[in-house]
């Protein structure tokens, strides 16, 4: 088989689980639609996407199925959208259940809640190094080398980071039901000697606990406050993020604060996050909310 290029692939956002360790955030927004340096991390993966020259429905898809209207809603005509019914089908059910949009294409496999850093900002290997002399039949995973190479998880001393390459001799027999592609797909093409694994040296959060979150939204800060224009920030803001509709009247530091969220006047937020109605939630060692 020839190389594969960017016109023979198509891809897959998955954005159809509950979050239960980002709770209780995700009680009120799925994972995949909150923000993260004032851009949902959905449209964060997305864009990426389309940086590649895949967009629209007919080369992206994206699942749902906890809080699934509101992704619907959010997602609209820019891409396919496959509504699971009941619970979650995992990585691997939720691919396998797009098999008949898929058609027999290789398939890019995305997680929403991946933070990957702006590739403006931080050059170099990205996802499309994943397609580079790519011959249409390994599975490829993008990861980042491991503090400890050997601990579980790992796939060749690497970390994943959010995003695979699957061949559609793979994604045709997976079964619609509920698995995860690192028992399904990963591990056995790993064992089979087909797995190999492109290094990703950026940085890269899987935001699924606050601190992770946090630290996502103060990387995408950059080291200062990141307000947005339709926010009214009246009180010090320091290494923060202030969402659209905001407003803050009291004191911010390493803190994300979300659209239409308020901080009262003698309130001081430290490595929190606080959402519209006056939830506080504490998102690092020395988080406080006085």
């Amino acid at each position: 088989m020839s190389a594969a290029g960017p016109d023979d692939v198509c891809a897959v956002v998955l954005a159809a689980g509950e979050g239960t360790r980002l709770r209780p955030l995700t009680e009120r927004l799925p994972k995949a639609l909150c923000p993260v340096g004032n851009v949902p991390l959905l449209d964060r993966a997305l864009a990426r996407l389309a940086g590649l020259g895949l967009s629209g429905p007919q080369r992206v898809a994206v699942n749902a199925c906890y809080l699934a209207g509101q992704v619907v809603d959010h997602v609209g005509d820019r891409a396919h959208l496959s509504v699971e019914p009941g619970d979650p089908l995992g990585t691997a059910g939720g691919v396998a259940n797009l098999k008949e949009w898929i058609a027999g294409r290789p398939v890019l496999v995305g997680n929403a809640d991946a933070y990957l850093a702006d590739p403006a900002v931080e050059p170099g290997p990205d996802i499309a190094a994943m397609l580079a002399g790519w011959d249409g039949s390994e599975v490829r995973l993008l990861g980042q080398p491991a503090a400890d190479p050997l601990a579980p998880g790992t796939f060749d001393g690497h970390v994943f980071t959010g995003f695979s390459l699957l061949p559609w001799r793979v994604v045709r027999d997976l079964p619609v039901e509920f698995g995860d592609l690192v028992r399904t797909v990963w591990r056995p093409a790993e064992a089979a000697g087909a797995l190999r694994v492109v290094p990703y040296r950026g940085t890269f959060y899987d935001t699924g606990t606050p601190a992770d979150y946090l630290a996502a939204n103060l990387h995408a800060a950059g080291g200062d406050a990141l307000v947005d224009p339709a926010a009214t920030v009246t009180g010090p803001c320091r290494e923060s993020v202030v969402g659209a509709g905001a407003v803050v009247r009291g004191e911010v530091i390493r803190s994300v604060v979300w659209p239409g969220a308020t901080v009262r006047a003698g309130e001081r937020l430290q490595e929190v996050v606080r959402a519209g109605d006056g939830l506080t939630v504490p998102a690092g060692r020395g988080s406080a909310r006085i």
